[in-house]
């Protein structure tokens, strides 16, 4: 397949150069300007390749990306997906209630354990473990300690 040629617009070159010289982008966004710079100048996507330390693959969906999206688009990473949290708003707000509230009966205070349990008593969630309860309050910087 033939290689696609670039022929940036002056507004974008100039903005190239200027966000290779400010150096206050990731180092991503860098690498993927210095490759659409290159593009420009006719180079092949293994000299590139190899003058950024980066594969060919790289170079092509970066060029590739930039003639389909634009600019912005190229330069940027797409946003990822991310993980759904284990607990909503709501169920966090109770264990942390549950939490600051006066340990069982016989308990001289609250365990992970006893959380997990009761938030499953209470039919607030189906499953939980007691790593998600500690995260859970270790984010909310309370200290039931003191």
């Amino acid at each position: 397949m033939p290689k696609r040629t670039l022929k940036l617009p002056p507004v974008e070159r100039e903005r190239l150069l200027k966000l290779v010289s400010l150096g206050q982008h990731p180092a991503s966004a860098i690498r993927r300007t210095y490759i659409l710079l290159h593009s420009e100048g006719g180079r092949t996507d293994e000299t590139i390749a190899q003058f950024l330390f980066c594969s060919e693959d790289t170079v092509r969906r970066t060029r590739v990306r930039y003639l389909t999206e634009g600019l912005d688009a190229a330069l940027e990473d797409k946003p990822r997906p991310g993980r759904e949290p284990l607990l909503n708003a709501q169920q966090e707000a109770y264990l942390i209630a549950l939490a600051c509230s006066t340990p069982p009966a016989g308990q001289e205070r609250w365990t992970l354990e006893l959380l997990a349990r009761q938030l499953m008593d209470d039919e607030q969630v189906a499953d939980i473990s007691t790593e998600t309860v500690r995260l859970t309050l270790k984010k909310t910087n309370s200290n039931l300690g003191a």
